[in-house]
């Protein structure tokens, strides 16, 4: 069967055009880049040259490879005749095969379409077409031709054949096909050159397999067949993409004994191994031993060593080689990876202004962002939450025309998670799902997380099982978030069933896990069960690490057990287990509770002679100490020591000072403070507020009250009752009777609840003030919201309505004096 021209062609697909024959080139469809006359004939039968062609009419061109092949005018003169004989024989060139062979689909008869070419009568055509059709990279329809061309009567192993289809399944990663290949090539009595177990040792090498390879190199030197430097850098590669570097290392030097001396490329494949091996500062002295050998890196090795600095916390000095990469560029220029190592040190940094840089810098430079750099930008914005930004970058990844993977769409939906919005986590779960796009375990914990992270407990468990649904076990991850968001919410129910969930499914708590269930029996006051859990943990030798005693100690602290606190902290000694910044915090966090100012004095300077540097929870922790000692100054010193030692002050730790300072009677410092909070674009929570409010009082000045109030104003729902009581009574005592009811009107506008003390505090400053008519309408508002005023209330309104002879509002008071008598019995 082949095909024809005619009517009665069978239903396969369409062959191209012949080109071999001359035609005269229409308006519409104008050949360019092809050689033609003298030059193509003289040209090689195995020649791959570009041809391309333009449509002016639909504005379109298309370029291909084209390979000419063995001729129907170079083959036999009896298969000649068979050529001529038969209409459905066709005279195609190797790559019009390719094309014809690439439109069916794997299933299609292929065998149907290469019986109609006339080139399969000679065996020069059948590396070319395997070839072609290797590069195309469809594995399926390589391995049918394959199997065609070793069934027709032309054919003859060739190691050159089986060197390619060994390398397309090496790349396709089926290594045991590949060595199947192998031991099939030499049943045949096709000798394997060294190209060949170059091939299968790369194979091996992509899969971890690095004994395997070892193994081939150990046959190929039994085959008497000299390895390469190729040979060496692959089977260097096989063990340092599996992380064993110390083996790597031995086939370098036994590289070196043979004779091979190692390039560039070696060195770089001994980086990558030392790299993937997690020996990143081995990796930093090889790369100073390569200096020093004047050996010249080059893009490869330095993105390699970027990368070792950032996983050591070496920020500066990766910054440090892509600056250097930038200003010689033109002997070593920065690639798309150098650009995306760089923009991921960034994001660990916190500095997510700078990875937007980074990412517009490259593409400035003229490089194409690939996925990984979309998502190590999407990244950078999804751990800090910023959700417009993540799905701004979303849409461009998109618009660039690359597909979003799963870590794009985990990204995005993690920035809505982290921003409080698990809803739209959950609407790109859908989406992702809907684009086919099938969610991995890290999705199903981030919408875990994002559920959890809001206190909705119930969706947060009902992802879990969707998971298990979707068949993704449930890892110590999605049980640490969950526990830690029952803790949160108090449900300690759910603390039991989670973990009775992760005995059910055998899944083997790690210490991650622990500590989220000791602090989740913490946080619901558990005592009890969080150390019988603890307990249980150790009976399992999972070790405690500073994390678990942190927790123990904290939740020790505030539970005032400082007995069991001070047995956990000897534990902590005794396993050499060192003290973590937490640690400490919660230590003199628990002198300051019992009053020992000189205990916590010196575990602050143990912490310093220890290298444990302080952090600004370890600073409030001493300020909390000097203001319940009513020692201001030493309060304010460590404030200022603080920022000396470039530690930047928060909320926490200026309110703890402002309480410090009043206490001491330095209110005037106070505004000094609250000044420099401002400077420093520093968030004045409620207990600020309450400070400042609390030393204009003690120095009566009305104007910051009133400058507070304006401050005060914009967030007026969230600051607490007590703060706004004292604010209205500080206006109130002021003289400041309109400023503070429209404060007070303001209030109730936002929402605010508005309390029994509030009223007092309003008929008080009123009455001091003679206005008692505005005092019967806030009566009448009190009955009107459900409050019901007191009789002493009454009984001081009523003296002041006295004195002024209305005798109308006087009965109507008194009415509502029995009425209020009456209800009393």
């Amino acid at each position: 069967m082949g095909l024809s021209t005619g009517a009665s062609q069978p239903p396969l697909p369409p062959p191209l055009a012949d080109q071999s024959k001359p035609s005269t080139p229409s308006s519409s469809n104008l050949p360019y880049l092809r050689t033609a006359g003298r030059a193509e004939q003289k040209s090689s039968w195995n020649e791959r040259r570009l041809v391309g062609s333009v449509d002016y009419d639909s504005g379109e061109r298309r370029v291909h490879v084209e390979v000419d092949g063995v001729g129907v005018d170079k083959i036999p003169a009896r298969k000649r005749l068979r050529f001529y004989s038969s209409r459905w024989q066709k005279d195609w060139k190797v790559s019009e095969v390719v094309e014809n062979v690439l439109r069916l689909n794997h299933w299609d008869d292929i065998e149907a379409v290469l019986n109609c070419w006339a080139g399969r009568f000679a065996r020069k055509n059948f590396p070319l077409l395997l070839r072609e059709i290797g590069n195309a990279g469809s594995l399926e329809h390589t391995v049918q031709v394959f199997h065609w061309v070793k069934t027709q009567k032309s054919y003859c192993p060739q190691t050159n054949m089986y060197n390619m289809m060994i390398r397309l399944h090496a790349r396709h990663r089926q290594t045991d096909q590949a060595r199947g290949l192998f031991f099939e090539m030499q049943e045949y009595r096709c000798k394997p050159d060294a190209e060949t177990y170059n091939l299968l040792i790369c194979a091996h090498g992509r899969v971890g397999q690095w004994r395997w390879a070892t193994n081939i190199l150990e046959d190929m030197l039994r085959a008497a067949i000299p390895p390469t430097r190729t040979t060496y850098n692959s089977l260097i590669s096989a063990c340092g993409s599996s992380g064993n570097w110390r083996e790597a290392l031995k086939v370098c030097r036994k590289m070196t004994e043979n004779g091979v001396g190692p390039d560039l490329t070696t060195h770089n494949i001994v980086l990558s191994a030392f790299k993937s091996g997690g020996q990143y500062g081995k990796a930093l002295a090889y790369f100073e031993l390569m200096k020093e050998t004047n050996v010249s890196p080059d893009t490869v090795t330095f993105n390699i060593v970027i990368s070792c600095l950032v996983q050591l916390g070496q920020y500066g000095r990766a910054i440090g080689i892509f600056n250097s990469m930038m200003d010689k560029r033109e002997q070593c220029s920065p690639d798309v990876v150098t650009y995306t190592t760089i923009i991921r040190a960034y994001a660990i940094c916190g500095e997510i202004g700078n990875c937007k840089v980074i990412f517009d810098m490259m593409v400035a430079e003229g490089l194409k962002p690939n996925i990984v750099s979309y998502n190590a930008l999407l990244g950078a914005y999804a751990s800090h939450g910023m959700h417009d930004a993540a799905l701004a970058t979303f849409n461009s990844l998109e618009q660039s025309c690359i597909r979003p993977d799963v870590v794009s769409y985990t990204c995005l939906l993690n920035s809505y998670g982290r921003s409080g919005q698990p809803d739209k986590a959950r609407k790109i779960f859908d989406l992702m799902k809907k684009n086919s796009c099938r969610p991995n375990r890290v999705t199903y914990n981030a919408l875990i997380d994002a559920y959890g992270s809001s206190g909705m407990i119930a969706e947060a468990v009902e992802v879990l099982r969707e998971m298990e649904g979707d068949g993704i076990e449930p890892d110590n991850v999605s049980l640490s978030t969950l526990l830690a968001a029952c803790g949160r919410c108090g449900q300690i129910v759910k603390i039991a069933s989670l973990l009775s969930v992760a005995k059910s499914r055998g899944i083997k708590l790690n210490i991650v896990a622990c500590n989220s269930a000791i602090g989740s029996y913490m946080s619901v006051g558990d005592y009890d069960k969080a150390v019988a859990f603890y307990g249980m943990m150790k009976k399992k030798n999972i070790k405690p690490d500073s994390v678990t005693f942190n927790i123990l100690i904290s939740g020790s602290c505030k539970l005032e057990k400082y007995k069991e606190l001070f047995e956990f902290l000897n534990e902590m000694e005794e396993l050499k287990v060192p003290l973590s910044k937490e640690v400490y915090s919660s230590l003199i966090n628990a002198y300051n509770r019992q009053g020992q100012l000189a205990e916590a004095e010196m575990t602050f300077l143990m912490m310093k002679d220890t290298g444990c540097i302080p952090d600004v929870i370890t600073y409030t922790s001493m300020i909390h100490a000097y203001g319940a000692a009513d020692d201001w100054r030493k309060a304010w010193d460590l404030f200022k020591e603080m920022e000396m030692n470039s530690v930047e002050p928060d909320p926490i730790a200026c309110s703890a000072l402002m309480e410090a300072l009043n206490r001491g009677c330095q209110s005037a410092m106070v505004f000094q403070l609250a000044q420099l909070m401002r400077e420093k674009n520093i968030h004045l929570n409620a207990q600020a507020f309450f400070e400042i409010v609390s030393a204009c009082s003690i120095l009566r000045d009305w104007k910051i009250a009133s400058e507070v109030v304006e401050l005060v104003e914009p967030t007026l729902s969230l600051v607490s009752v007590g703060l706004l009581n004292q604010l209205l009574h500080f206006l109130g005592k002021s003289g400041k009777i309109e400023t503070m009811m429209k404060l007070f009107n303001k209030i109730v506008a936002s929402g605010s609840r508005v309390s029994f003390t509030t009223y007092a505090i309003l008929l008080r400053n009123l009455l001091a003030a003679g206005r008692w008519r505005k005092c019967i309408e806030i009566l009448q508002w009190m009955e009107d919201e459900g409050v019901q005023p007191s009789l002493q209330m009454y009984h001081h309104v009523l003296s002041h309505v006295s004195k002024n002879n209305s005798m109308k509002h006087i009965l109507l008071i008194q009415e509502k004096i029995k009425l209020l008598r009456q209800k009393a019995g």
